[in-house]
């Protein structure tokens, strides 16, 4: 069945919607990292949800899995060159997100970035 989208920003949602998504993209554009660190990184993701994210940008060939033959089994995942065309779109993203939590803390609302900056996306 053809997909039809009504506007483009329906195609870029329909492969990086949601909440997790980008969130694991902005972390893979410092570079390959595997499952635990991931999930290190974004703690308040669940196990299966970090894995069916994943799987679903694995499958739209947004990120590469690579498994080394190894024991104990060793896999990272990393940005495919299509994922790598992202980096625009996540930088404008993250930098929205900073002066917006700048403007949120002039007015004095309790919101707090622990982490600024987006230099991981500049090594691509």
């Amino acid at each position: 069945m053809e997909k039809i989208y009504h506007i483009g920003v329906e195609a870029t949602l329909d492969v990086i919607g949601g909440k997790w998504k980008p969130i694991i993209l902005c972390h893979l554009g410092n570079g390959p990292l595997r499952t635990g660190e991931l999930r290190r990184r974004i703690p308040t993701i669940t196990q299966k949800m970090l894995t069916q994210q994943l799987r679903e940008l694995e499958e739209d060939e947004i990120i590469v899995r690579k498994v080394y033959n190894q024991v104990p089994p060793k896999v990272e995942y990393y940005l495919s060159d299509e994922g790598k065309t992202l980096r625009d779109l996540l930088v404008t993203m993250s930098v929205w997100g900073e002066k917006r939590v700048k403007r949120l803390q002039a007015k004095g609302q309790p919101v707090e970035l622990l982490s600024q900056g987006h230099e991981g996306y500049l090594k691509f």
